[in-house]
């Protein structure tokens, strides 16, 4: 079950700060001007063994007061609809704003949980300051300060109580999502395998309103399809078309086996479609990519190469993953990209006996051990396969305190080289003998 937990709020209230610290990362530029946040972020965060997508709204920039209110407005208004939980973030050392009141006056229409988060509460003194925004009429307050971080552990304890429940799928058909920025072919290769016009197809982009589920049952192949959505329902957004998009496509890659990352070939892959891969491959999805309207590319012998050399590239460290080349308009190799998606789901519940594993990896990793650390000698005895919906493996060694990342990509490369785990995430842990 997807989990998307939305940061909303006016600019410069410390959005971006608290998502850099909840999924610990230092993506989002964080500035003391309004308005920095250029693009949409979003990444995953972990709080007591639950995982979830956390989206920080902020991303529009414009002279305007009127429209960079409506912007605002705007993405409240989608995080409302698509959103699990939402975090109305405000600014202790300003109060309330007529801004604040607007937002909080559209969070109290909607049915989502809605957790009031004053900011930049740094000391004792002004908790009291903050008591006035309990006005807002959301209920409690949570008190912190997202530079330093006191205050989130609080606050993550009761959001995560709203999660849903990790339950069991009904549905034991393969999930393929195909994903990817609006106008790339998504909604046009699945009537391609279907043969009909299941899904309105326009030059314009953001024509799918809703993510669609469809069963595919031909030539032997049984799985569900997912096409993802690029325009919010009942109203039109204008600058927010991306946002939206961008929720409905982690709600369908959260709930997905495989994910098909179409990519425009004139456009290349770009800054979203890396987020949307990297994001996937964190989830420990299954991952292709398919170069879609490669009928418009002026092509040599070498174009392929260099194009598959220029994703890999951009997508490193994780390479080893499959690419296909499609015209849909032209139905070129569009049966390729079922037959592929197929073969990355096998390889993603693909599973080495022990015996077999520990035959072919011991010799390597005796020939090339761990560098030796303050003098010590890892010495690594034995490996495993972890039951688990992705491929993960344990060595068991004497000192795995010792062992760096470096290491960790060698063995990687080592399982792959020896092992078709094409598309496929690897997770490996070096555990105490």
């Amino acid at each position: 079950m997807s989990n998307i937990v939305a940061i909303v709020g006016r600019p410069n209230v410390g959005k971006s700060t608290l998502y850099n610290r909840l999924t610990e990362t230092r993506k989002a530029i964080v500035d003391d001007f309004s308005g920095v946040t250029r693009d949409r972020h979003y990444g995953v965060a972990e709080w007591t063994d639950r995982t979830f997508t956390v989206i920080d709204t902020g991303g529009y920039v414009a002279r305007s007061e009127d429209v960079f209110e409506t912007a605002i407005r705007e993405q409240v208004v989608i995080a409302i609809e698509e959103a699990s939980v939402i975090l109305f973030m405000v600014d202790v050392t300003t109060g309330i704003t007529d801004l604040d009141d607007e937002i909080a006056s559209l969070l109290r229409k909607g049915n989502k949980p809605v957790f009031v988060v004053v900011n930049k509460v740094d000391n004792t003194m002004l908790q009291s300051d903050a008591t006035i925004f309990y006005s807002l009429g959301l209920g409690e307050i949570y008190n912190l300060s997202s530079m330093t971080g006191s205050g989130t552990g609080e606050l993550l304890d009761d959001v995560i109580k709203h999660f849903d429940e990790e339950l069991p799928e009904e549905n034991a058909l393969p999930k393929y999502a195909i994903v990817g920025r609006p106008n790339v072919g998504k909604s046009s290769i699945i009537n391609a395998l279907l043969g009909q016009q299941r899904n309105i197809v326009t030059p314009i982009a953001g024509t799918t309103r809703d993510s669609i589920h469809i069963r595919y049952n031909q030539y032997g192949h049984d799985f569900m399809l997912i096409d993802t959505a690029g325009l919010r329902k009942k109203t039109k957004v204008k600058e927010n078309i991306e946002f939206y998009s961008v929720m409905r496509t982690i709600k369908a890659l959260e709930e997905a086996d495989v994910v098909i990352l179409m990519v425009d070939a004139v456009e290349g892959l770009e800054a979203q479609d890396i987020n949307i891969f990297h994001l996937a491959e964190k989830n420990k999805k299954g991952i292709m990519v398919v170069v879609n309207k490669w009928d418009l590319i002026e092509k040599n012998s070498k174009t392929v190469k260099v194009f598959e050399e220029q994703i890999k590239e951009k997508i490193a460290p994780f390479t080893d993953v499959p690419i296909v080349f499609t015209s849909v308009t032209e139905k070129q190799r569009v049966l390729k990209v079922i037959d592929v998606a197929n073969k990355v789901y096998e390889n993603r519940a693909r599973k080495i006996s022990t015996s077999k594993l520990n035959d072919v990896m011991l010799p390597i990793i005796e020939n090339y051990p761990p560098p030796a650390l303050k003098g010590k000698h890892v010495k690594i005895k034995y490996a495993t396969q972890i039951s688990g919906t992705s491929p993960m493996f344990a060595f068991f060694c004497n000192l795995p305190q010792y062992i760096k990342e470096p290491y960790y990509r060698f063995v990687e490369n080592k399982l792959r080289e020896n092992f078709d785990f094409s598309g496929a995430p690897i997770q490996v842990w070096f555990r105490q003998k």
